[in-house]
């Protein structure tokens, strides 16, 4: 559905796109993570034909973003990080405002707009104005006024930026369902767990450069390395003498990859074991030598932040 070959977008000096190649089939949702300013938004700006790319290709249900952009327009719903919206309309005037932009046929408008507000749990707000709405229902409104023309294709843009949990939990509910109607998502967030709960697959990309693409299981066996330990040690007078020494003594053993001490949570270590290790009860052993008592063992698997941090560190090549 979406084909991005060798693209590359500059603005002056700044290469913002750096010979970027993903493959995005129709149906999946396409977690897009990186850092700021790595690239994201400008992507999504090319697939919308908002952005003329410098090299490279993209098409969008087989057309060309060079030479199709009224067609591709037809296709997609692109919603930008920051939505501009008309304050002094109501919800449902505004979504009748889109409609007829869209040339839908006058018969079609209040049907129309009356499913995509059903579809977002809006209705309530129909007659709200759109400057009274909060942030997760401005949100929502934002993914209703790209619904309007029943695209193939959306393309959003940090979409859960600034809600509340709940809020976007019922995003990713929402989104959730796009797809299971057919659509295609591209989404990019720096909300990391969400993406793991909804993506099919995902692309990571730093410094305009795609640094990973595939599915998320793929992304945790890239990164995986030894077994992950939390560690809780039972509160003592003596606790900010007795981590550190605790510490010491596990770093010490050739089976730890790494230790840390958690500054926000008093008396918490985190151990890396070394590749290919496994048990866990030399750990307890040290902790003992070390004078410690374990009052939480907690083993930990990779998550997609773990992934997302040692990917964009360059821990695996």
């Amino acid at each position: 559905m979406i084909q991005i070959s060798r693209l590359t977008k500059r603005f002056g000096d700044l290469t913002a796109v750096d010979n970027l190649s993903i493959s995005i089939e129709a149906g999946e949702i396409f977690g897009f993570i990186g850092p700021n300013g790595a690239g994201k938004s400008t992507t999504m700006k090319v697939l919308a034909c908002l952005l003329k790319p410098d090299q490279g290709a993209a098409t969008v249900d087989g057309l060309s973003v060079r030479t199709d952009g009224d067609a591709i327009r037809q296709r997609i719903g692109y919603m930008p990080d920051f939505i501009g919206y008309y304050d002094d309309l109501t919800v449902d005037e505004y979504l009748q405002f889109f409609a007829a932009a869209f040339r839908l046929p006058r018969k079609k408008r209040r049907p129309v707009v009356d499913a995509v507000l059903e579809l977002t749990d809006l209705t309530a707000k129909r007659d709200s104005m759109v400057a009274s709405l909060s942030r997760g229902m401005s949100q929502r409104l934002g993914v209703a006024r790209v619904l309007i023309h029943d695209p193939k294709v959306l393309l959003l843009d940090e979409p859960a930026s600034g809600l509340d949990p709940r809020a976007r939990i019922e995003m990713r509910e929402l989104l959730s369902e796009l797809a299971r109607m057919g659509k295609t998502l591209m989404v990019s967030s720096h909300i990391l767990s969400e993406l793991a709960e909804m993506c099919s697959s995902i692309g990571i990309i730093e410094r305009g450069r795609l640094i990973f693409a595939g599915s998320i299981d793929d992304a945790y066996a890239k990164v995986k390395g030894g077994e992950r330990v939390l560690i809780r040690l039972e509160a003592a007078d003596n606790l900010d003498r007795l981590v550190p020494s605790v510490a010491a003594r596990l770093t010490a053993d050739q089976r730890v990859a790494s230790v840390s001490a958690d500054p926000g949570k008093p008396g918490v270590i985190r151990v890396e074991l070394e590749p290919g290790e496994h048990g866990h009860h030399f750990l307890i052993e040290r902790i003992i030598q070390g004078g410690g008592r374990v009052a939480a063992f907690t083993p930990q698997g990779v998550n997609l932040e773990d992934a997302f941090l040692r990917l964009t560190k360059g821990a695996v090549q």
